[in-house]
């Protein structure tokens, strides 16, 4: 397995965050892990660290999609396009290790591959806000 496949991986926990109550998240994580037979240890590792470092920042995470997504309510939102940004969001602000264009790239790709027509610019328009405003803070 690639890291794009990892990172798609890394989604599908996040998404299923979304319908979980946050205090069972462990039990996720184990129901996740067990239907992945083809998997190794440094795929798994990344997986967690996305999934994890998503859902300890969700909160804030949150407010900026609030903050840059103006005419649309979270609540209003496709539960797909929110998995997506929150990883994406959680990528360029909170891991030093993938760089925004490839965390912009893929979180697009992701949205061609499982949301609407729509959704691929909706996303990118909004994570390059964040990076935008994240390089002129640096």
């Amino acid at each position: 397995m690639n890291r794009r496949n990892a990172r798609k991986n890394a989604f599908f926990l996040v998404f299923q965050m979304d319908f979980n109550a946050q205090d069972h998240f462990e039990e996720l994580k184990e129901l996740f892990f067990d239907q992945q037979q083809q998997m190794n240890e440094d795929e798994k590792e990344f997986i967690l660290k996305e999934a994890e470092g998503t859902k300890e920042h969700l909160e804030e995470i949150d407010q900026m999609i609030s903050k840059k997504a103006k005419k649309w309510s979270k609540d209003r939102m496709s539960k797909v396009d929110l998995a997506i940004l929150r990883l994406a969001i959680y990528e360029i602000c909170f891991s030093n290790e993938i760089p925004y264009g490839v965390a912009v790239n893929e979180a697009v790709e992701l949205a061609k591959n499982f949301s609407t027509e729509e959704s691929p610019a909706f996303i990118n328009g909004i994570l390059g806000s964040i990076v935008s405003e994240k390089t002129q803070s640096i």
